[in-house]
């Protein structure tokens, strides 16, 4: 988690590239993840206002229902 300051009337890209995440994790590609704040998707051109808590959501590696019934499977073998 980053605690960063932005003027008034910044926007969720704004933060984005204040914070300098991009360049911490190249991995992330912007483009194609989806960004919210407090768990709800939003546009990138979105205003913040004080206390917003802005996330990025990359896709899942795996399904968690094919991993939660690998994991039973697991289980019952040991």
């Amino acid at each position: 988690m980053l605690d960063i300051n932005l003027k008034q009337d910044s926007t969720i890209q704004d933060a984005i590239e204040y914070s300098q995440i991009l360049n911490k994790c190249h991995e992330i590609d912007i483009v194609e993840c989806k960004v919210g704040i407090f768990g709800k998707i939003r546009a990138l051109n979105t205003i913040l206002h004080q206390g917003d808590r802005v996330e990025i959501y990359r896709p899942l590696n795996a399904d968690p229902m094919e991993a939660r019934r690998r994991r039973a499977v697991k289980k019952t073998k040991t």
